[in-house]
């Protein structure tokens, strides 16, 4: 979700769902250790409770990113050894990680005995195109005796030649079966699904079998999506939530961040255009939040446009 769930989408997912475990996009330890920490690591209160994800190999960095992820106030710190990108390869972190797991344990220790906050794993259930289970359960019992206790499971291999990042989340099979089968034999750690869930019966068979569901690119582009999910499965069925009124708050924080902080509303409204998806009218809404003539103009001019145009090809 590199470039995709930065602080505005967090803050938009926020008002569609209250308690969802949200994931900052993978933060790596280089931009910590080397860039500008405040502009990596600030998002606003209301997003709570949120992840910090970071992509790294040292352990004595992942350590110093992870305590300034904790006195950020990060609920969580999750380490990335599941993007399969070439760029991170490069990097000798994401899903290459999982061939060295004595590797991953101590980077995990590193930050466990570093944090107070839980520190979690994201992974794939193999490397490449071998499909042996012991693989992926060996490496989760390495890094479990490090001191992790959650798994966040993408039940794809990572092909690391040969295709894209896009491919890998396509083409190599989905295999919830092995993840069953983690939770089967390791019954005190807890496992969360990711991968190919796209409708709530779905997150619900998951829930069966396993503590958890992670949904990435189905949340962003079906957002309203996640209006169910606080009565569906926290149950708090809460106050009820318009996409009217929805887009109204966001309206209001645009407002705020270019007052506040000369952020553009563009970069901001990019993240909720699928708010409207399934509504007549909704193709020319989101061509009008898209139009970027209108960058200089108010975001609430930029909304009564936006629905007049929506009204008119309803």
């Amino acid at each position: 979700m590199m470039d995709w769930t930065d602080r505005h989408c967090r803050y938009f997912h926020r008002l569609l769902s209250r308690h969802a475990l949200l994931y900052t996009e993978m933060v790596t330890t280089g931009a910590l250790v080397h860039g500008d920490v405040p502009r990596h690591l600030d998002f606003s209160s209301q997003e709570h409770p949120v992840a910090l994800q970071l992509g790294g190999s040292d352990a004595a960095e992942l350590a110093h990113s992870a305590r300034l992820g904790e006195r950020w106030g990060y609920d969580e710190i999750n380490l990335n050894c599941g993007c399969p990108s070439e760029r991170v390869q490069r990097g000798s972190f994401g899903a290459c990680l999982m061939s060295e797991p004595q590797l991953v344990a101590d980077c995990v220790k590193a930050m466990v005995d570093a944090v107070s906050v839980p520190v979690t794993v994201k992974h794939r259930i193999g490397i490449d195109k071998g499909e042996s289970y012991e693989f992926v359960r060996d490496f989760v019992g390495a890094v479990s005796e490090a001191g992790c206790g959650v798994f966040l499971v993408h039940a794809r291999n990572a092909w690391l030649k040969g295709l894209s990042p896009k491919e890998n989340r396509e083409v190599p099979p989905l295999r919830y079966e092995v993840v069953y089968r983690l939770k089967r034999d390791f019954p005190r750690l807890a496992f969360a699904l990711n991968g190919g869930i796209r409708t709530t019966p779905q997150v619900h068979e998951a829930l069966e079998h396993l503590d958890g569901a992670m949904i990435g690119r189905e949340a962003y582009h079906h957002p309203w999506w996640l209006a169910e999910w606080d009565a569906a499965f926290f149950g708090d069925d809460g106050a009820a939530r318009t996409r009217e009124g929805v887009e109204q708050a966001m309206v209001d924080y645009m407002a705020q961040e270019g007052a506040e902080r000369g952020t553009p509303w563009a970069s901001i409204a990019r993240h909720m255009l699928g708010l409207r998806n399934g509504l007549p009218g909704a193709r020319r809404w989101r061509q009008v939040w898209s139009d970027h003539k209108l960058k200089s103009r108010h975001p609430r001019e930029v909304m009564a446009l936006a629905h007049e145009a929506e009204a008119q090809a309803a």
